[in-house]
């Protein structure tokens, strides 16, 4: 079934009703950006044939991990959007964020609430015991508001709401980093087994080598120097297997806490040597401000700058009265059978106008304090934007220039592989120093993990693009539309 356009994040659903109910707010968060000193460019600075600027379809940004082909990936990613430690710890935040905004927004209404007792008393003399006992039942209803005339509780509502949205959208970009971390790990884990298979098949190689140079010396064609030589090439190559298995190891280990498991809970369903997934040939990236909406991060940071910008008006708000209302009906009667009769009732209606006058400069205070952190929820916003914009422009260059180096890495390895085989059979047949045969061992070696490296470098600057353009979250959004 393919998957349905995006038409409705939670995120932007979020702050499109946060700002549909205050028109105010709205006006005022519109005039805080505009005197932002960052706005999107209308182009990236880095240009490559592999780069297009079409806005990338959004199921491919939404899962774009699936573009490698590679099933034990998209099962450790979808192990980890469930299990990992970092989105239970997001969402438990959320659920926070949510249970503050339902409080605000329940201080709007009033309150009701209901009482019923009985009291004993005796009265007449204490001393010979005597008296008369009676019983006063009592039932009643309480109600209080306080109206937000001046918009007090209704900027702390929004502040709230705005934070509840805030968190969702971290949900967000956690989902986006765990997905790319995930990926990032995996990448590192397929790369040492690569890099680890290509010094197997040099010491395998260096081996022989090493037996060629033992039967020439028996021989008597060639010294024990060959030999030694020979030897000591092959161990320093051997020393390379202990470093990357560590690596490969430390991958594999970090995979398994991300994916909420014991370290070495993977070991065996990992074990398996596999090639390195494939990077596309092509990525679109779109234009600047299209990662500016995608990213889930900068989302967050917008949000929290509206929340600021709400407790900014709530301390503004305290300027002004505050009206509260109250209002209580009682019965009470010596009988309870009597108790809810018209006779028994008695009724209260009381008006609180309260207002500062003078509190020595404490509401100027905490105004200056508030408009300070919103300044700051402002700058956190700019940096925000400022951060996405780099993070493309620089996997775009690391993607370029990795795809150049992966091409003329792979046409060095090639040469080298030909000029040690062709050093091999020289020195076999007598014809080549045995220094050639090192020097072309040493550099045969080199030239494949470097080609590996390069290829694994090529798929890390994928993996960053993908996460720069805000990609790896939006597919919750499509589960929900899917489940509505």
């Amino acid at each position: 079934m393919p998957i349905p356009p995006l038409r409705f994040l939670p995120v932007a659903a979020s702050l499109v009703l946060l700002l549909g109910g205050c028109a105010s707010l709205e006006q005022r968060l519109a005039d805080v950006k505009n005197a932002a000193s960052i706005t999107a460019p209308g182009h990236w600075s880095t240009s490559a044939s592999a780069i297009s600027t079409v806005a990338p379809a959004p199921d491919t940004l939404a899962v774009w991990w699936q573009q490698f082909g590679d099933n034990h990936l998209d099962r450790l990613i979808e192990a980890a959007m469930t299990a990992a430690p970092d989105i239970r710890s997001a969402q438990a935040r959320l659920r926070q964020a949510s249970a503050s905004r339902d409080l605000a927004v329940a201080n709007l209404y009033p309150s009701l609430s209901a009482s019923a007792g009985a009291t004993r008393s005796r009265t007449g003399s204490a001393v010979g015991g005597s008296g008369q006992s009676q019983t006063l039942y009592a039932a009643g209803f309480d109600a209080s508001w306080e109206p937000s005339i001046f918009g007090g509780l209704r900027d702390a509502a929004d502040a709230a709401r705005a934070e509840a949205a805030a968190s969702e959208a971290t949900l967000a970009s956690t989902h986006a980093s765990l997905a790319a971390e995930v990926a990032l790990n995996y990448v590192a884990l397929r790369a040492g087994q690569q890099r680890l298979a290509i010094v197997q098949a040099n010491v395998a190689s260096q081996e022989e080598t090493l037996q060629i140079a033992e039967w020439r010396e028996m021989a008597g064609l060639v010294t024990r120097l060959d030999v030694e030589q020979a030897r000591t090439n092959l161990e320093q190559t051997r020393a390379a297997i202990p470093v990357l298995e560590t690596a490969r190891a430390e991958a594999e280990h970090r995979l398994a806490v991300l994916t909420g498991r014991v370290p070495g809970n993977l070991r065996e369903s990992l074990q398996e040597t596999r090639p390195l997934p494939v990077a596309p040939e092509e990525i679109a990236v779109g234009i600047p401000a299209d990662t500016l909406r995608q990213r889930p991060d900068v989302r967050a940071a917008e949000l929290t700058l509206v929340a600021e910008i709400a407790r900014t008006a709530e301390r503004e708000a305290d300027r002004y009265p505050n009206l509260a209302l109250a209002g209580s009906l009682d019965w009470k009667s010596l009988s309870l059978s009597a108790l809810g009769g018209s006779d028994t009732l008695v009724r209260s209606l009381a008006a609180n106008l309260a207002g500062p006058l003078f509190d020595g400069g404490r509401i100027r205070a905490r105004i200056a304090v508030q408009s300070a952190v919103q300044e700051q929820a402002l700058v956190a916003w700019e940096k925000s934007l400022l951060t996405a914009l780099e993070d493309v422009e620089n996997a775009m260059t690391a993607y370029a220039n990795g795809r150049e180096r992966v091409d003329a890495r792979r046409k060095a390895a090639e040469s080298a592989a030909n000029a040690a085989g062709l050093a091999r059979i020289q020195y076999q047949a007598g014809a080549s120093d045995f220094q050639n045969v090192l020097e072309t061992e040493r550099t045969l070696l080199t030239s494949q993990d470097n080609l590996a490296a390069a290829e694994a470098d090529v798929l890390t600057a994928v993996i960053q693009l993908y996460k720069a353009l805000g990609g790896g979250w939006q597919s919750l959004a499509i589960e929900e539309e899917k489940a509505s």
